[in-house]
């Protein structure tokens, strides 16, 4: 038996670990944490100083009695758990799980799993840092506390399986808030000038712009007219050296936004593969509020640029980071090994690991500098100026290996965008000829929806959350249905343009489309109805300076500043009684709102969120007639649906005709836009809308599909008609009933026997993934067996 245990937190990071050091030490993975507060309501004992009650789960009781055996007969245990407050609070529970003394247990924290670095940190060990592990409780048991009481009060007052949480309720308030803000815009039209020159060569052309805009047609109008025959001169030539300089590198935050920005991965998915990329050996840790970078970082950098690009290209910069509430701060992310510039792995780690080497590179480079000219240009018959602006790069600097991107960079471009890459030569004094000017009217825009990215950004700046909760909370806030990730079509919208050429002004209208959204976050309506409802009876909750407030003192927990109790103690209390005071005395939440009339019933018209969503209601509960319903359909919300889109939605169910002696249906459902026929259903391709879908159109797709079904199939065998070869995605596979059989490699798809399929079909089912497929089955029919067996005992009683 090996005298030293070591225990990490992942398997993964065991594997490279155990790797780099000797026999004597034999390393093991606790999977994360070994115990939780339990589920129950006596998790945590408010009247005795917040006394929690811990259990270990039931998956995790093997490996529990397996690390107490060989913490046992090992002479020293070493809990080598991640360096940040959840890391520290994991290797307490292992101390105290195992019962482990404290003159066999060392603990060790280090932020790149290197073999110099694990060998470092074992010759510095240290003892469990409970202002750390309290920092974590406190936290931990603060956000049981508030989930555990507002959810049984949004169960009574708004909605039952509804809950809620410190942090990603106050997410949702952003992202509600954004939205009325956006539907409280009014667009305000303006006219850009914008005017395209030579110099008397064809070649040298170039764009300029007139500074100020016009707020109505007629103004736009004159300044063209009163350009139609004046002179264009020079008036001014000015030439700026400019420099930019390269970003820090990366925080965990800064990585989850240009992951998104670049690489077009969420939040969540950024963390699982930096994650790999770390307990690999690759990077350093990525949960990390810190842009300083080590001094062997440092060197390592210098050394590879100066390789790569010369001396040059090097500069030395040691950032501090500004984040008042950074703790988890050690070292930046950044490549363990600056000489490789990319690793072995799939697509997905390759990409962020380049992109976390080429920002930790560049900003250890040089700045780029330009050259910037600007021309003023005077009108005879005007007294404003129209301005010209060239820039022309001296040298690259870090822009040979990284350039940042901005959240704007994926919004609407303007394409009257009058910059220039660079001018032709001018001089002061110079006449200009004018080849066309263009006064288009352009829309202030409303402010821009959150996607992940800047979602982060702006709780960061809040001080709201840690390096290790934005992935949490934003996965957290779309699995509750609050809001939703997704693509929204935008809406035609005419714009005027008026264009001077050849001495005339020409007008025309074009049309644009405006709005559309890709990857944004919008909130529910039931995500709106339990926001107001939080914001009206629990303030304090989801208020920004609160929220950041507990995250200070979170802070000066972990620093031994303030006693965790006394700060729960100071929170509890005031919350408790609102909480009482919320469920004896507040109404009932419906979020409903009177749209009008019905033009052809008289009755009152009602848009709320029901049982299954948010709908639209003809006529009221006490009517002789039952109400009728109608779903809201994606894009619509209860705060801003008119009478008018209310009576479309209750044209459907909309009969369009019979096919083959049955009747054709279109409708909306759970998937989006359908035809039901003879109890099939048909989708209806993208983009086009139920309410225009005629008889023809819906056999079209009816046989179409048919058709796609049809050439999916390639043989049906006869001893089986359960048994089909098809074309799927990755080629051909068989379908024998419920079982998706892979077909080996090599295997001519002609010559497959019924015989090979039944084989197949039986190692499949032999299979670890089969048998856990199995086991999930099972266990889901023994707890539904189970809960009708409880209902119907007390129904008995």
């Amino acid at each position: 038996m090996a005298k030293n245990l070591l225990i990490v937190e992942s398997p993964a990071k065991a594997k490279t670990i155990e790797g780099y050091l000797g026999k004597d030490f034999l390393v093991k993975s606790s999977y994360g944490h070994i115990r939780d507060l339990v589920k129950t309501d006596d998790a945590i004992d408010t009247e005795d100083n917040f006394k929690q009650k811990y259990e270990v789960p039931s998956d995790k009781k093997a490996l529990v009695s397996e690390l107490k055996k060989l913490a046992k007969s090992a002479e020293t245990v070493w809990l080598a758990s991640d360096e940040d407050r959840e890391g520290e609070a994991i290797s307490w529970h292992l101390f105290e799980t195992l019962g482990l003394k404290d003159d066999k247990t060392k603990r060790i924290v280090f932020h790149e799993i290197t073999k110099p670095a694990i060998l470092k940190a074992i010759e510095s060990p240290r003892k469990i840092d409970f202002n750390l592990v309290n920092a974590q409780q406190a936290r931990r048991v603060l956000d049981r506390l508030v989930g555990f009481e507002l959810s049984p009060v949004l169960w009574r007052k708004v909605k039952p399986s509804l809950s809620a949480g410190r942090v990603q309720s106050v997410a949702v308030r952003l992202i509600v808030e954004r939205e009325r803000d956006i539907n409280k815009f009014n667009a305000e039209a303006a006219f850009k000038i914008v005017a395209i020159f030579n110099t008397g060569n064809a070649k040298d052309r170039f764009k300029a712009e007139l500074p100020q805009r016009f707020a109505t047609v007629e103004e736009a109008n004159q300044f063209l007219n009163d350009c139609a025959n004046a002179v264009f001169q020079i008036k001014s030539l000015e030439t700026k050296p400019s420099k930019r300089t390269p970003s820090a590198p990366f925080t965990t935050s800064t990585l989850q936004q240009e992951a998104s920005r670049k690489l077009g991965f969420s939040v969540a998915r950024t963390m699982q593969v930096a994650q790999r990329l770390y307990e690999a050996g690759r990077i350093t840790y990525m949960r990390t509020d810190s842009v300083n970078l080590s001094d062997t970082a440092l060197q390592g950098a210098q050394a590879e640029i100066i390789n790569a690009y010369g001396e040059k290209y090097h500069k030395l910069r040691q950032y501090r980071t500004k984040s008042a509430g950074a703790q988890e701060a050690h070292e930046a992310i950044r490549p363990t090994y600056f000489n490789d510039h990319t690793i072995d792995g799939d697509n997905s780690e390759k990409r962020l690991y380049e992109l976390i080497w080429k920002r930790s590179i560049a900003s250890q480079m040089s700045e780029a500098e330009f050259e910037k000219t600007t021309a003023k240009i005077s009108i005879s018959s005007r007294t404003e100026d129209l301005v010209a602006t060239g820039e022309v790069m001296k040298f690259d600097g870090f822009l040979k290996v990284y350039f940042e991107s901005s959240d704007d960079d994926n919004d609407e471009i303007d394409l009257d965008n009058s910059d220039n890459a660079i001018l032709p030569p001018l001089s002061k004094g110079q006449d200009l000829k004018l080849e066309i000017m263009h006064a288009t009217e352009r829309f202030s825009r409303p402010p821009a929806r959150f996607t992940e990215a800047s979602l982060v950004k702006k709780l960061e700046e809040l001080g709201i959350g840690r390096p290790s909760t934005y992935a949490p909370t934003i996965s957290t806030i779309q699995n509750r249905g609050y809001v939703v990730k997704e693509d929204r079509d935008g809406k035609e919208r005419a714009y005027r343009v008026l264009t001077l050429n050849g001495g005339q002004v020409n007008s025309q209208t074009k049309t644009e489309i405006t709005g559309a959204e890709r990857n944004k976050m919008f909130p529910t309506d039931i995500g709106v109805l339990v926001n107001d409802f939080l914001v009206q009876h629990f303030k304090g909750i989801v208020d920004y300076h609160f929220t950041a407030k507990v995250e200070k003192e979170f802070d000066e927990i972990a620093q031994g500043f303030k006693e965790w109790t006394d700060m729960l103690s100071n929170f509890y209390g005031p919350f408790h009684s609102e909480v009482q005071n919320t469920l004896d005395n507040a109404d009932r939440a419906t979020h409903e709102r009177e749209l009008g009339v019905d033009p052809v019933s008289g009755k009152p018209i009602s848009v709320r969120v029901g049982r299954f969503g948010p709908l639209v209601q003809i006529g009221t509960a006490d009517d002789e007639e039952k109400p009728v319903f109608a779903s809201l359909r994606k894009g619509q919300m209860i705060e801003t649906i008119t009478l008018e889109e209310a009576l479309e939605l209750f044209k459907l169910p909309k009969k369009v005709g019979e096919f083959e002696g049955k009747e054709m249906t279109v409708a909306i459902g759970r998937f989006g836009p359908y035809i039901r026929h003879n109890s099939s259903f048909y989708s209806l391709p993208k983009g086009l809308d139920p309410l225009d879908v005629e008889q023809d159109q819906a056999i079209q797709i009816i046989e179409e599909k048919r058709q796609k079904d049809k050439d999916k199939v390639i043989k049906i065998f006869d001893e089986n008609p359960e048994a089909k070869i098809e074309n799927g995605r990755w080629g051909p596979f068989v379908r024998f009933g419920k079982q998706n059989l892979k077909i080996p490699k090599g295997t001519e798809v002609e010559k497959i026997t019924y015989a090979d399929v039944l084989k197949w079909a039986e190692e499949d089912s032999k299979s670890p993934s089969a048998r856990k497929a199995a086991k999930a089955t099972k266990a889901t029919k023994t707890t539904a067996k189970k809960t009708t067996t409880k209902k119907a005992t007390a129904k008995k009683k």
